[in-house]
């Protein structure tokens, strides 16, 4: 979902710009030095799920997992998702430089509310939990669809037809990125259960 250099306008990118850094700020200040190493893994995750992609038009369509790196960082996606688009920028073209700010809008900030949407719930009974899950993944594309055509329809009102183009054809994506997180977080729930968001502290019945 890599929107191109030299399709949006000067106000669009400085506002991405400057939301991305603000974002990217509160998410600094949010990581934790113990979650660094979490951190890395998740933004090379994110990293590989966007190489192979699909051009459509000034975008382009792709695995994201920015439901999964949002449910389980919160607010550090968005230092996490920056430095893997930065680097697909520099070595592979994907995106760019100029686009920076707006394509981490794009991606970190639907990440960010469904980790408050759907943090609580997955702790709940397995139907509950794993259609949480499922929604938390599947929404997060659905959000950073609907920005990406935000962006491009406030930049020129001409690339309406094309930002629905966007949103049809990241439904499938939807579907997909959904039952990839659903199946994380399961898996997650059975051999690491403190990396998800909310777990309930264990009480500690050690007697001496």
């Amino acid at each position: 979902m890599h929107i191109s250099e030299g399709v949006l306008s000067g106000p669009v990118l400085v506002s991405g710009a400057a939301l991305a850094a603000a974002g990217t700020a509160m998410g600094l200040k949010s990581l934790d030095y113990d979650h660094v190493a979490r951190a890395g893994i998740l933004s090379a995750a994110f990293f590989v799920a966007s190489l192979i992609h699909v051009p459509i038009g000034p975008s382009s369509v792709h695995l994201i997992l920015n439901g999964v790196v949002g449910l389980l960082l919160g607010w550090a996606a968005f230092p996490v998702i920056l430095v893997a688009l930065l680097l697909q920028a520099v070595l592979f073209q994907f995106g760019g430089i100029t686009t920076l700010g707006v394509n981490t809008i794009i991606m970190a900030l639907p990440a960010v509310v469904c980790y408050y949407l759907f943090r609580s719930l997955i702790h709940r009974r397995r139907a509950v939990g794993l259609t949480a899950a499922f929604a938390c993944g599947s929404l997060a594309v659905l959000g950073s669809a609907l920005l990406a055509a935000a962006a491009l329809v406030f930049t020129e009102q001409n690339f309406l037809q094309i930002a629905g183009l966007i949103i049809a054809a990241h439904l499938p994506v939807m579907i997909i990125e959904g039952i990839v997180t659903a199946f994380c977080v399961r898996f997650l729930q059975k051999v690491q259960p403190d990396m998800l968001p909310g777990t309930p502290a264990v009480a500690d019945t050690t007697t001496y």
